[in-house]
């Protein structure tokens, strides 16, 4: 797991490389911002910006010799301590990059990954990272490493080295495994704690990052939840509930925020906190409107889901920070073109009760309400409407009683009570 030692403001410069042929034309936000936002929250100091538009990719510098000397200059006259891609780079070319511009090379999932290990804080949080970061350096591993030591605990302090290397590879691949172990027995736990609530209604939170997932969590559930304006602030799953006087409670999952080309390892060490998403009976899509690039934001989204296999649940998309929108024609034509859709700000409330009405529609939709009388020969029965149902209105009969009550389809099928009753 790497750990920050001291704090040191990195002079970054950020480049970003285009193919031509990926050129849609119809954006003019600029591809750096996000970047931009990603360094400020690595605690980067942003010095000066490089873009390319590329016919092909340089195997050997990314960006092509000519304009990888152009970087030189601008590390040596900006006094820049690491250069920081909008893109992917394979090891080869980092390692390229790095004995040519004499500086720090870092790509964006290596960016990304450092951001969730400075946001990581539970064991589980920092162990789901620390092996995508494991997954990360194996193939970059060279003779220069000689800093292992101090980024990750015990592996490769005996320096440089042909032999060096082959034990300090053999460690880090005997550290995944350790870890994969560990998130394994983890993903167990978690898989007997579902259970124990699988028959509550669940909704999970997804979206972009900093879409105010977070802020709306608190908003529905009158939680106390952290909230900051920076990317990633929500690592860990954080499951609340929202309480109705009339229905059964909700339960309501927030989880770690998307991104543009998040990290495939990343993705992978964090299933056991993405399958709340998976097990949700209902998805709530958070949009930033005020975001430049949300319909690109909705599309990165929806790819995600639909890798983690969820995009055959029920979702609904949420328009958050509407307090913000200043142009109400704007919003208006929103609201028409995506009609069934929810406009909210989280931050003063607006459109937040329609949003529970909505969740409460979603969960009534796979409930039976039933009215039922019971005697001294059925009070078990009774006894599990109580546990799994939801009670609505109880009146006395004589030696009977007879409730009225909401109950889940399955458990209703489960306790064999009819669809229908006539009592």
């Amino acid at each position: 797991m790497q750990e920050i030692q001291e704090k040191i403001t990195e002079r970054a410069i950020l480049v970003n490389v285009v193919e031509d042929k990926k050129l849609s034309g119809n954006s003019d936000f600029d591809p750096l911002e996000e970047l931009r936002l990603l360094a400020d929250t690595a605690g980067a100091q942003v010095v000066g910006t490089l873009s390319q538009i590329r016919s092909h990719i340089d195997s050997t510098y990314f960006i092509g010799k000519g304009k990888a000397d152009e970087l030189k200059d601008e590390v040596e006259k900006l006094e820049a301590s690491s250069v920081i891609f909008n893109n992917d780079l394979s090891p080869a070319q980092v390692s390229n990059l790095q004995k040519l511009l004499g500086v720090k090379v870092i790509d964006r999932s290596g960016l990304i990954l450092d951001i969730f290990a400075l946001r990581a804080r539970t064991r589980e949080a920092k162990t789901q990272v620390e092996l995508a970061q494991l997954k990360y350096m194996l193939p970059r591993l060279t003779r220069q490493w000689t800093h292992l030591s101090r980024q990750v605990g015990g592996i490769g302090t005996r320096g440089p080295g042909e032999t060096q290397l082959e034990v300090d590879r053999r460690r880090i691949r005997d550290r995944i495994a350790h870890l994969s172990q560990v998130l394994d027995t983890i993903s167990k736990r978690h898989s007997v704690s579902r259970k124990k609530r699988r028959d509550c209604f669940k909704v999970s939170l997804v979206g972009y990052t900093n879409a105010g997932k977070s802020t709306l969590l608190n908003a529905l559930s009158g939680a106390d939840v952290p909230v900051e304006n920076k990317l990633f602030k929500t690592l860990d799953s954080i499951t609340r509930m929202i309480r109705f006087k009339s229905t059964p409670d909700i339960l309501l999952s927030d989880t770690v925020g998307f991104i543009r080309n998040l990290p495939h390892d990343l993705i992978a060490s964090f299933q056991t906190t993405l399958d709340e998403v998976k097990e949700a009976d209902l998805l709530l899509h958070v949009i930033d409107i005020t975001n430049p690039e949300w319909e690109n934001q909705i599309d990165v989204v929806k790819t995600v889901l639909s890798d983690m296999g969820a995009s055959e649940t029920d979702t609904v998309m949420v328009f958050n920070k509407i307090d913000m929108v200043k142009n109400e024609a704007l919003l208006k034509a929103m609201q028409s073109r995506f009609s069934s859709a929810l406009f909210v700000s989280a931050h003063d409330g607006t459109g937040i009760e329609e949003l529970k009405e909505k969740l409460k529609y979603f969960m009534l939709r796979g409930q039976l309400t039933l009215t039922m009388a019971f005697g001294p020969h059925n009070n078990k029965l009774l006894s599990e409407i109580y546990r799994y149902g939801n009670v609505i209105d109880s009146k006395e009969n004589g030696d009977t009683v007879n409730i009225t009550f909401n109950i889940p389809v399955p458990i209703a099928q489960k306790l064999g009570i009819p669809p229908k009753n006539d009592n």
